[in-house]
């Protein structure tokens, strides 16, 4: 890893022109379905869309996703975006991952994402994430934490400012500005409740964008605390005991509820969603619930996983209506379920499953 100093003299080589050709990193998820990989290949002329990126293929018994006898995985590029890191007409495209007989790789929970997305695109379904997260050092430890013990209570954090209330904020703004480089539709940020965990939000974002976009910010995310040699956890409780944990909070809305009376379709979708509370609980992490097993205790701002609940501005209920929501009548819930690590697609397909299609 390139040092603050190996970073002034890379930068002499990344000044040179590269004439015509452009650079274009290829990033797809692994087999875990919480990890990002990536390679460049250069193409002859700038791309306009996806479709102009060829397929490629990579080794996907090195990613948990094919065997070594058998190992090539197909690259099919979906979603293009600007490349912040070599800039110029370099791009970085999304790329969904298929196997030798062209299906979806386990991993690959778009493609059933964006069948799904189709039969709803006359209602325009809206998302909205918020990404929380935590950022370590080079130990392992959270970031700005002492060595031997734990930092102060949590309150002074939230949306903190100042020496010993917040730590990392230069990674977070490098990464938003990368992301709004991008084209990716982030929407904002903030420090959150624990030291050391921030949030992003992305959207709105209508159908299957929500998770092209959620994905390729994750990854910047990962590029950028790469370069400040800081380490970026998506861990849902990533420390135990009397600390919040990390969530990726889904807001949700179809055109009727944005719509005047639209509160009536707010309460008819959250009593389809009470029905279906185990079924989301298991497509809200990678681990089937698991994972958030650890998060949804009641307690530190979430619900019981074991138990559906809903309320106006009520941060540990399942499903918060904001207040304002509820004042004007229409607009948006928030499901406060989904874990900080979990699969965007798996999770918006799984609403618009429930809301509109059942």
């Amino acid at each position: 890893m390139a040092t603050l100093s190996g970073k002034a003299t890379l930068s002499r080589y990344m000044d040179l022109p590269q004439g015509e050709r452009v650079q274009v990193l290829y990033t797809w998820i692994d087999g875990t379905g919480e990890g990002l990989r990536s390679k460049t290949k250069t193409l002859e002329t700038e791309p306009k869309s996806a479709s102009d990126c060829p397929i490629w293929n990579f080794d996907g018994s090195s990613t948990g996703q094919s065997s070594g006898d058998d190992s090539d995985v197909y690259l099919h590029p979906v979603a293009l975006f600007r490349d912040p890191f070599r800039r110029g007409n370099n791009k970085i495209v999304l790329c969904e991952t298929l196997t030798k007989d062209h299906q979806p790789t386990e991993s690959n929970k778009r493609r059933s994402c964006a069948e799904t997305m189709r039969k709803v695109v006359d209602q325009h379904p809206w998302f909205g994430i918020e990404q929380e997260y935590a950022l370590y050092d080079g130990d392992g430890y959270p970031l700005g934490w002492p060595k031997k013990g734990y930092p102060g209570p949590q309150g002074p954090y939230y949306c903190g400012v100042g020496t010993g209330k917040v730590y990392g904020r230069d990674v977070v703004e490098a990464h938003y500005r990368c992301c709004l480089f991008a084209g990716v539709k982030i929407a904002g940020t903030n420090a959150e409740v624990m030291p050391s965990q921030w949030e992003f939000q992305v959207g709105p974002c209508e159908g299957i964008d929500m998770g092209d976009h959620l994905w390729v910010a994750r990854y910047i995310l990962h590029r950028v605390a790469e370069d400040f040699g800081i380490v970026v956890s998506l861990d849902p409780k990533p420390i135990p005991g009397d600390w919040n944990g990390s969530g990726a909070h889904c807001n949700f809305s179809t055109e009727v509820m944005r719509k005047e009376g639209g509160i009536n379709h707010i309460h008819t979708a959250i009593k389809k969603l009470e029905k279906c509370h185990a079924d989301h609980i298991i497509m809200y992490d990678p681990k089937g619930g698991k994972d958030n097993e650890r998060r949804l205790t009641g307690h530190h701002e979430t619900s019981s996983i074991h138990d559906f609940s809903y309320g106006v501005a009520n941060r540990g209920a399942s499903i918060r209506i904001p207040r304002q929501v509820d004042e004007e009548g229409k607009g948006y819930f928030e499901d406060r379920r989904p874990a900080s690590n979990c699969d965007p697609y798996s999770v918006t397909e799984r609403l618009v499953k429930t809301v509109c299609l059942s």
